[in-house]
Formats: C-alpha cells, structure tokens, sequence
C-alpha cells in the first residue's frame, strides 16, 4: 500500500509541473500573437493607410488677386500654419465641401453682380463656416453682420424679422460694406481685414505702424490669420483631392427647390400656415431663417417673400 500511495503522489507532481510550463508557455505564445497583432494594426493603420506630411504651398497663391509675398519668412510661416490646421482638420473640411456645394451657388452671383471678387465666397466660410450662427459679440448669420450694421445697410432686424439670417439679402449687405471699404483702402486683403476686426481697428494699427498694407500689419491673432486662413480654405475647397479628400458628387449638401408666397398682412400663427403648404413648421422655418418668432406682425403691411419647398419634396423622402 505505503508504494501504491508514493506512486500517486509521485503521479500529481508530474501533473503539476506539466500543467505549470504548459500555462507558461501558452501564454508566452498569447502575449508574442498580441504584440505581433498590436505592431501589425499599427504599421497598418499609421504607417500604410495614413500618411501625415508637410503641405506644399502653391507658387501662385493670393488673394482677390493681390499676390502674397513669399519671400519673406514670416508670411510662409502663417501661410504654412493655415494650410496644415485647414488640411488636417478633416471633418470640417468635408463639411464646409458639402456646405458650399449647396449655398455658393446663391452667393456667386450676387457677388459678380456687385462687382466684387469670387474669393469673397470663401471669406464667409471662415466667418461662419456657412452656418447661422451668432458670436459672442452678436454678430449673426452667414456674413456676420451686427446689428447696428444690418440696419444701417437696410436689413430689417428685430425680434420678430432678423433679415441678417436671409442669405440673399445678408449677401447684398457684405457686398455693399465690402465696396465701401475697399474704395477706402484700395486692397482687398485690407478690405477682408477690416470686415474682420472693423475699419477703427485696422486704421489704429496703420497710424500706429505707419505702414498700408495688410501683409506689412502687426495684427492680433485673429485678423492677423484671416486673410491667410481664407487663402487656405480657397485652395482646399478648390482642389480637395490635391489635399486627400474624395467626395461623390451625390454626398454633397443640395438646395432643396421652392417656390415663393407673398405675404403682405400679419401672420397669427405660422404653424397653420406650414399646413396650408403641406409641410410642417420646422420645414418652413429652416428655408425661412428669418422669420424669429411663431408669428409675423407686419403693422405696416410690408410684402414679404417667404421661400415653400415644392409639394410633396420632404413627403417623398428626396
């Protein structure tokens, strides 16, 4: 019995330490297949499909046609700045595609009409990113037009009708406030400059620095990258796969087709009014911006051009 007995613990140890170096070396073989594993999602991720570089700068590069000076260190060094955030911030890039695909149509030729050079487009696109949005200091819509502004070019603004939000007619306003100062200054950098800062700014640091051109200013740090950031966003919008973006044509942002409703008396309630077209009053209050509250006063009996999708546009799922 006392050999029977010493065999099986002899049995049990053998088991044990087997057990032992088979865990140890299984989970040798773990630990190398998940490095191995880790190394390989690294090369293929950063190093095969993602590749991050320097931007190569266009030799022709200006802005409205007033040629930056590439010569000097410190311009390139901004230039190179905006290029690399505008090219490597992606998403927004994309979005600022599908956005301009849909509205500069509307902006184009308002500005040719007015005279003013296309690249001004893309200034409102740095301003707003094509959005309607109000800053801190209240400047609204796509243009970024304050109030007193708005009012002093002829845009009604008040709680009830804020005409900075209508694109059409915010874009004839920027048109007008942007001849005006480029009669002033004779530049249209210094002109983007002012739309920018304000002319009170830009006329303070040209008595102060005792020089008149924008590339020649000591500007703060955000009008002193305005003109170059809507120098790089041109370029990227312009040649979006030159800069790694591909986007289908069907991806892209599309105006929705309308049609025009007069009204000149007050509007009790524009959520009865949406029924009237078929279309609820979300729908009419995203083609009519503008139009701040549920209702519209109109005491006066002003004629007001208020934009209808086409019948059936959003039932049929377009």
């Amino acid at each position: 019995m006392k050999i029977i007995k010493n065999i099986l613990m002899l049995l049990g140890v053998v088991f044990i330490a087997s057990s032992l170096i088979f865990a140890v070396q299984n989970t040798d073989a773990i630990t190398e297949k998940r490095d191995l594993m880790a190394n390989d999602s690294i090369q293929k991720n950063v190093a095969s499909e993602y590749r991050i570089s320097s931007i190569d700068i266009p030799e022709d590069l200006n802005f409205a046609g007033e040629i930056v000076p590439q010569s000097d260190p410190e311009i390139m060094e901004r230039v190179d700045r905006e290029f690399l955030v505008n090219t490597y911030w992606q998403s927004n890039a994309l979005l600022l595609m599908k956005r301009a695909h849909k509205y500069f149509p509307v902006i184009e030729p308002i500005l040719a009409k007015n005279g003013i050079p296309d690249d001004f487009k893309y200034l409102a696109v740095a301003e707003s990113g094509l959005t309607n949005v109000v800053s801190p200091a209240g400047a609204t819509g796509f243009w970024q037009i304050m109030r007193d502004t708005g009012r002093e070019y002829g845009l009604e603004v008040n709680s009830n009708v804020d005409e900075r939000y209508h694109l059409e007619k915010s874009t004839e306003v920027a048109c007008k406030y942007l001849k005006k100062w480029k009669d002033r200054y004779g530049s249209w950098a210094l002109t983007a400059a002012a739309y920018n800062a304000g002319p009170g700014a830009i006329n303070k640091y040209m008595g102060i620095q005792q020089v008149d051109n924008y590339w020649d200013l000591l500007l703060g740090d955000e009008t002193g990258r305005y003109v170059f950031r809507i120098m790089a966003i041109k370029e990227i919008l312009s040649n979006p796969e030159k800069y790694g973006f591909h986007i289908e044509k069907e991806d892209m942002y599309k105006a929705v087709p309308t049609f025009t409703v007069e009204v000149d008396k007050p509007v009790a309630d524009f959520a009865d009014f949406a029924q009237e077209y078929e279309i609820t009053y979300k729908i009419l209050k995203r083609h009519n911006p503008w139009l701040r509250e549920p209702n519209l006063n109109n005491a006066s009996g002003k004629k007001y051009a208020i934009e209808i999708p086409n019948k059936g546009y959003y039932q049929m799922g377009r």
